[in-house]
């Protein structure tokens, strides 16, 4: 049996935020991921537990403004657990939540070569992750 994956609960924030920089290999990313989404995108965003253990979050959320897409916001997987098929747990819990959305788009460092370098503003590069639901 493998981890329980829930929706995430403003509880959560602190055991996550407690993580996410330790989890980033000691880069500031708690900034970049405020409580609203625990707040406001329960409905898709969950967390992935183990014997009361925080194993790995994902936060995302319906667009707004296109009918047809959703965002992923943040994934995180404790380093200790990462291989364990977690991550794809926790997507296929959202692409499952945000059907029949055709369209999932995530941003993400560039620690990928491609990168546009300007995503986010100058000096401000980002590589956008598109997924489009297969006909």
């Amino acid at each position: 049996m493998g981890p329980l994956i829930r929706p995430l609960e403003p509880a959560d924030y602190g055991r996550v935020i407690a993580v996410v920089d330790e989890w980033w290999g000691g880069r500031a990313m708690a900034a970049t991921l405020p409580k609203l989404f625990f707040v406001h995108f329960a409905d898709t965003s969950y967390a992935a537990e183990e014997g009361g253990r925080l194993l790995g979050f994902l936060c995302g959320f319906r667009s707004q403004t296109f009918s047809d897409e959703a965002y992923v916001h943040f994934v995180g997987v404790d380093p200790a657990t990462r291989g364990r098929g977690i991550a794809r747990g926790l997507y296929a819990q959202f692409f499952a939540a945000v059907a029949p959305r055709t369209v999932v788009r995530a941003v993400t460092s560039p620690v990928n070569e491609r990168v546009d370098e300007s995503y986010d503003g100058r000096g401000e590069p980002r590589v956008l992750l598109v997924w489009h639901r297969p006909d």
